[in-house]
């Protein structure tokens, strides 16, 4: 190796590179040694897999029907069920073709349509009455306010008055029914008498006995009208 070659290392250097090379060469594995195993995937078969109804459709899942609260009971064994819309009085003269379950019944269909049919009888005369009293060259809103005034004043008193002698007179009515057995045309005047009377009973006896006639002549018409077109 010459002066200059010792000074700038390029001998030394060559050789480095050429001793590394085999170290680099021999750190390659070789083709001889790779596997020879490799990974196939399987192709996909729709008809396989699972759907909803697979599992929805399993029998070992509850049934819905009885997740519901009265699930498993037997409905014609259950009293609370039945309505009884067949029990009608056994007093004769309760099965027309206007039928009684017995006196509440009567209490409550008769009380109702009593008082809503003297209420609109008293909410028009009261109107009637209003129109009256105000004179055509009267404003809009004049006529309006004395008409209201008047089917408020009438109509009310008249309907809560009948409502009050119409449960009166159901719970007379029926009282007498349930002592004498049947149901007949003297029960409601009679009941209507002593309703009408008993009304009125604050005012005096002439009041009274004029209240119990108007009263028991509304139940005759009644039963007669009953009888001939019901």
């Amino acid at each position: 190796m010459s002066l200059w070659g010792t000074l700038t290392g390029k001998k030394s250097s060559s050789t480095s590179s050429t001793s590394s090379s085999p170290s680099s060469s021999s750190s390659i594995p070789s083709q001889d040694n790779a596997p020879t195993t490799s990974f196939q995937s399987t192709p996909f078969d729709p008809t396989t897999a699972q759907d909803v109804t697979s599992f929805l459709g399993n029998t070992s899942l509850p049934d819905p029907s009885q997740l519901h609260p009265l699930a498993g009971l037997n409905q014609q064994t259950l009293d609370y069920l039945s309505l009884d819309e067949s029990a009608l009085s056994d007093l004769p003269g309760s099965r027309s073709a206007l039928p009684s379950r017995g006196w509440s019944d009567d209490l409550q269909y008769g009380t109702g349509v009593t008082y809503l049919s003297a209420l609109t009888l008293g909410g028009s005369y009261g109107m009637i009455e209003g129109l009256r009293r105000t004179p055509a060259s009267a404003p809009p809103k004049i006529r309006l306010n004395s008409v209201l005034n008047s089917i408020t004043r009438r109509g009310p008193f008249l309907g809560n008055s009948a409502g009050i002698i119409a449960m009166v007179y159901n719970g007379i009515n029926s009282t007498i029914g349930y002592y004498r057995g049947k149901h007949d045309s003297a029960n409601s005047v009679v009941a209507g008498a002593l309703s009408g009377m008993l009304f009125k009973s604050t005012r005096g006896l002439r009041p009274m006995m004029i209240s119990g006639g108007i009263v028991a002549g509304v139940a005759g018409v009644w039963t007669v009208i009953r009888k001939t077109l019901f």
